[in-house]
């Protein structure tokens, strides 16, 4: 009997149901007709959810650019028997088209369920979603692998020799553990006997995800008349960031890009991977180093060629190629990333989200994430602005709460290796009205930036008055700072998060504003009061220091204290604190 495990009906992606919470299984086609009913992704991992949540929105994206809420084909389109698009009529305009596929998003977004186009279109494709087979899963096959590899890479030397070379272990594959050959995982969520053994459904899973966030260890390339390294996964080349929602049907449908953000872009047809006739398309498109024009293939990436042999125990045997990487500077068709512009060139690339700043909150880059000021040097990511455009068209109501999420997988800063090191997750809940604040005066963004700004400015003099205590200490001040810098902005998130909810577009600005410094006073005192509550003879007698232009002062825990209250007090404006007594 074949071997098969099809996607498109077999269960392989985890979801939590509503109703009970618990988590079940789902294929491909379940997911599509009950989404409304779960409430969330729940995979291996965060990173994992976010690469499946883009194939997912790359099926989605692809079928209803192409037929609307009804099942319907476009009139503007002639679609062929296998879905795809034959042509675009030149009679109508951008306008036109526009508005078709909003209307089609409205439709599916008011109807709270996707259609049974999305079924049709997954059993057409139904053999490009199975793990086995002649054009097998996000793999190739051994003779696809063979002819572009060089032969003592093959799959074929491999079995000859018995010493198969450009192999990735599943103990690699599996971010959970992330070990290779040469290093070993010390705190590994299974134990070394099994750490090669997985389901079905999870090889699914991690198939997805290694094809999203693959380091650079492997060496193993296609053949190519241009030299080329191998790139990271796409995702990983990111600082994601994606709209959050009340169920899984609202979550894609926030995500689901049908309306090109650029005007002068009339249509585009998507082309996810598995839509390319074969191997030799996909890397004839590949080759050329080109950034994808549309969201589907973008979302459907691959960084490898994968084939999988099977052992004698049924485990798999995964054969790795590099392919040729396109360039991340000036990709702004990816929706899902922060932005920075190079000095030098003033061309965007996606600021990689750093190890260095895992502790650093989402509402404290609120700029980066917003282009508040509509600067020219700040480019807003691309959900955000799909977003706008929702709440600007009526999509999404004034008083709906906006839920956006972070989660990216960062590297070890070994740019040789870059092997996953842990996993990160943020998110903060804003109204539309007030993301999206229309107002010419009192234009809530800028008020929200301010308040950042200002909690920044006391967040550095804690850190100062931190340092300062660990310098009469005598440690080392820098890490004692960073750290009680770190428990300082702990503190705050909750707080700041729970704030940034409350605000609506019919508040007295300035009175939310002054409750959010009221709080920023209590908790800083309170912190500095605990900071003072340790403090030993030696930090009371304190030691003397010298000032930039090498004069000698005295300093203890009360100056430092004294600096910090005033700070409180010149930022915030409120009612003056009593300084500590000098001793």
């Amino acid at each position: 009997m074949e071997k098969t495990f099809n996607l498109t009906t077999e269960p392989w992606i985890e979801v939590i149901d509503a109703q009970t919470n618990q988590q079940v299984s789902v294929s491909l086609i379940e997911l599509f007709q009950n989404a409304q009913n779960y409430r969330q992704l729940a995979g291996d991992m965060r990173t994992q959810d976010l690469a499946v949540l883009r194939l997912l929105l790359a099926i989605l994206t692809t079928v209803y650019t192409r037929y609307d809420a009804d099942n319907q084909g476009y009139e503007w389109l002639t679609i062929a028997d296998d879905f795809k698009v034959v042509s675009v009529d030149e009679d109508y305009d951008s306008d036109e088209i526009h508005d078709d596929l909003k209307k089609t998003w409205q439709d599916l977004y008011e109807g709270g369920q996707f259609t049974t186009i999305v079924t049709d279109y997954l059993k057409q494709y139904a053999n490009r979603f199975d793990l086995f087979g002649d054009q097998p899963f996000y793999q190739v096959t051994a003779s696809e692998y063979d002819a572009v590899v060089p032969e003592n890479k093959s799959v074929a030397h491999g079995q000859k020799t018995g010493k198969p070379t450009g192999l990735v272990a599943i103990r690699q594959m599996n971010r959970r553990i992330s070990e290779s050959g040469n290093s070993v995982a010390l705190f590994a969520p299974k134990v070394n006997e099994t750490k090669n053994d997985l389901t079905h459904a999870e090889l699914a899973r991690w198939l997805i995800m290694y094809q999203n966030y693959t380091g650079v260890t492997d060496k193993t390339k296609i053949k190519s008349d241009e030299t080329f390294s191998n790139g990271a996964g796409w995702l990983y080349q990111l600082n994601p960031v994606y709209a959050n929602g009340r169920s899984l049907f609202e979550i894609l449908m926030l995500n689901l890009i049908l309306v090109p953000m650029d005007e002068d872009v009339r249509y585009l047809v998507q082309r996810p991977v598995w839509e390319y006739t074969g191997l030799a398309d996909y890397l004839k498109e590949r080759r050329r180093k080109l950034v994808p024009d549309n969201l589907a293939a973008l979302y459907t990436t691959w960084s490898r060629l994968l084939h999988i042999e099977w052992d004698d125990q049924q485990r798999p045997l995964i054969f790795t190629a590099g392919i040729p990487m396109f360039d991340n500077v000036g990709a702004l068709i990816e929706p899902m990333t922060l932005w920075r512009q190079d000095k030098k060139t003033s061309q965007f690339k996606p600021a990689v989200a750093s190890i260095k700043y895992t502790g650093k909150a989402m509402w404290r880059n609120f700029g980066q994430y917003v282009n508040v000021n509509r600067r020219d040097d700040i480019h807003e990511a691309g959900i955000v602005t799909w977003l706008h455009y929702l709440k600007a068209q009526g999509l999404v109501p004034d008083e709906q709460q906006l839920w956006l999420a972070s989660t990216a997988l960062l590297n070890d800063g070994n740019m040789s290796s870059q092997m996953p090191a842990t996993e990160v997750y943020d998110d903060m809940q804003i109204q539309a009205d007030v993301l999206f604040d229309e107002s010419s005066a009192d234009y809530w963004p800028v008020r929200i930036e301010d308040a950042i700004n200002i909690t920044q400015k006391i967040g550095d003099g804690y850190y100062r008055f931190a340092a300062t205590i660990g310098q009469i200490r005598n440690i080392d001040a820098k890490q004692f700072g960073q750290r009680h810098s770190a428990q300082f902005y702990a503190e705050l998130n909750r707080p700041f998060k729970a704030w940034l909810a409350s605000l609506t577009g019919n508040d007295d600005r300035e009175a939310k504003i002054n409750e959010w410094k009221q709080t920023l006073q209590t908790i800083t005192l309170q912190a500095a009061n605990t900071m003072m509550a340790t403090s030993s003879s030696r930090d009371v007698r304190g030691i003397v220091d010298h000032d930039k232009n090498n004069v000698p002062r005295q300093i203890n825990v009360f100056t430092a204290n004294n600096q910090l209250r005033r700070l409180v007090f010149t930022q915030l404006k409120g009612k003056q604190v009593k300084v500590a007594d000098e001793k």
